[in-house]
């Protein structure tokens, strides 16, 4: 049996295919695991608040030495934290927003790494403290990233996989649905190939 945390950042409530196509895996990973556990995280419906000066200092103090009000500030990624270490499966519907993630995923992500916690620091470099997870991230996106011309514009794939592998995870699938915005034909197919990717990975 797994704890698996699932993860949402797209603004859209309804059309969002980084939505649909995680639910898709996730329906059908209960199906074939349904002994798991399945923790829900929406970014959009319970935003993540952004950092702010007393936050940073809140959580570079030791945890007996905070007064009150930085213990209660710490409260909310204290449990970020908690569901990401407690997680063997993480599932994260991620689009791209002006070639990177949502500024509610990089909210959260500040949360969650956190020094002591999810890395430390020591004489030969940072080590992540939270491996031994498997990471699948849903994309979405207008045109094609992978590869090609725009390939570079890519600061999704690229960011997640080096704050996440900061953070000692670095088991990360990519489902990726590009060129939605190229037509009917390319969406159908990107849809497909994104299915045909969630049958296997989640049986």
């Amino acid at each position: 049996m797994a704890n698996v945390l699932y993860i949402n950042s797209s603004v859209r409530s309804s059309g969002s295919l980084s939505r649909q196509l995680s639910a898709e895996f996730i329906a059908k990973w209960q199906a074939s695991h349904p002994h798991d556990t399945i923790v829900e995280r929406d970014l959009a419906a319970s935003p993540v608040p952004h950092l702010t000066e007393e936050m940073l200092g809140a959580f570079f103090t030791p945890p007996e030495a905070r007064n009150a009000e930085q213990a209660f500030t710490v409260k909310l990624s204290d449990k970020l934290v908690d569901e990401v270490l407690a997680a063997d499966v993480i599932v994260i519907g991620a689009p791209m927003y002006n070639f990177s993630v949502p500024s509610g995923l990089k909210a959260y992500i500040d949360h969650i790494a956190r020094a002591g916690r999810t890395f430390k620091y020591t004489e030969t470099g940072p080590v992540g403290l939270a491996g031994g997870k498997k990471v699948y991230v849903f994309t979405a996106s207008g045109g094609v990233y992978s590869e090609g011309p725009a390939a570079g514009y890519d600061f999704l794939a690229t960011y997640l996989r080096a704050v996440l592998g900061f953070l000692g995870i670095t088991d990360i699938t990519f489902i990726q649905a590009e060129g939605v915005a190229l037509g009917e034909q390319a969406l159908a197919a990107t849809l497909a190939k994104s299915r045909q990717s969630i049958d296997a990975l989640a049986a």
